[in-house]
């Protein structure tokens, strides 16, 4: 059971995905829903000021969303300790938003940390999501994009193996001069295909279900 208080962000990705949650939620709210094509409320969860910012993963993310994986449980995909997610969001028809934050390039990378039995099981468990979408490549999903991979792994434990209606989101801040971050959508763009190229993923079942959201901190 893992919820992590946060301090007030005061630059990057967490600065700008606590603003956004607490002060504009609709930016985020409206854009979801354009790609959705959908009319209905959804209400933020974390992080919240009112929470202490928090982030949550691992059974608390389940009691925070209100929902449970009882067709395949969390501990039988993924060891404790899992991902923290940036955001947390539920509509009134009961979809689940997962999202992710990031506000320059460099953050898109990262390598697995776990060791021993808890190593096994993911890899186990990224093993079973390539062969579900179908992705031939050699590339070990545990290094370089590791974070994008575990992200996507857990969008097909909740929609796939649990059948909720799950959405993965990956929100791109953009003009975030501070952390040297992209000044276009484009810019992002280009890099979001090489993770997608390098992970062998530019076509897959579960895209639908993924949203790159893109906001202007100018905006914010």
């Amino acid at each position: 059971m893992v919820r992590v208080s946060q301090s007030l962000g005061i630059k990057g990705s967490q600065k700008w995905i606590q603003k956004v949650v607490n002060e504009k939620p609709e930016l985020l709210t409206n854009k979801i829903l354009e790609h959705l094509n959908k009319n209905e409320q959804i209400y933020w969860l974390s992080p919240r000021e009112e929470d202490e910012y928090a982030e949550y993963s691992d059974k608390e993310l389940l009691n925070l969303l209100e929902t449970n994986l009882e067709k395949r449980p969390l501990s039988s995909f993924w060891p404790v300790g899992g991902p923290h997610w940036d955001g947390l969001g539920k509509s009134d028809t009961d979809k689940l938003f997962l999202v992710e934050a990031k506000s320059h390039i460099s953050e898109l990378y990262s390598c697995v940390g776990a060791k021993g039995k808890s190593l096994d099981l993911i890899r186990r468990s990224l093993e079973e999501v390539k062969q579900y979408l179908a992705q031939k490549s050699p590339v070990d999903w545990s290094n370089g994009f590791y974070q994008y991979a575990n992200r996507l792994a857990h969008l097909y434990l909740f929609r796939t193996l649990n059948g909720k209606s799950a959405y993965l989101v990956f929100l791109y801040f953009v003009n975030d001069s501070e952390m040297g971050g992209p000044s276009s959508i484009t810019e992002w763009k280009a890099a979001i295909k090489l993770l997608h190229t390098f992970l062998g993923i530019r076509q897959h079942k579960l895209q639908r279900y993924v949203l790159d959201i893109f906001i202007d901190v100018s905006k914010l």
